[in-house]
């Protein structure tokens, strides 16, 4: 049951949380710097709450791929469900003036490519399944 979530409403609702003031209050929270370490190069790698959750992000897009391999029923409903948590980010993108932001809309293509991930592997396993004669 579970297993049909999409996982990327949980950055949908981290990217919510921050807006509400979870994370620390200021203009910018997906600015806010999370941990630095000095390179051998000398330079510094830093990086910030905004780069964590496109992390996140990116860890479910994998796991959602992998997931959208499955030819089971529950495959079309995870495909149905991935869709509207995409439209749920455009929406919220066209309309919040806090999800104006460029790991929003970064959030927002990679539910995007979760979604036409999805349906072209199905797609593609599909034509596998069908014998032409």
């Amino acid at each position: 049951m579970f297993g049909a979530i999409p996982l990327l409403i949980v950055p949908f609702i981290l990217y919510n949380l921050g807006l509400l003031g979870i994370f620390g209050s200021g203009d910018d929270p997906w600015a806010t710097e999370i941990f630095s370490v000095r390179m051998m190069s000398g330079g510094v790698f830093s990086m910030t709450l905004g780069d964590l959750i496109v992390l996140i992000a990116l860890i479910f897009l994998f796991v959602e791929v992998v997931k959208s391999t499955r030819t089971t029923n529950a495959s079309i409903m995870d495909h149905l469900l991935s869709t509207f948590v995409f439209v749920a980010y455009l929406v919220e993108f066209l309309l919040v003036k806090g999800a104006a932001h460029s790991v929003f809309f970064t959030l927002m293509v990679i539910a995007l490519i979760d979604v036409l991930a999805g349906f072209s592997v199905s797609m593609r396993s599909a034509s596998r399944d069908i014998n032409m004669n």
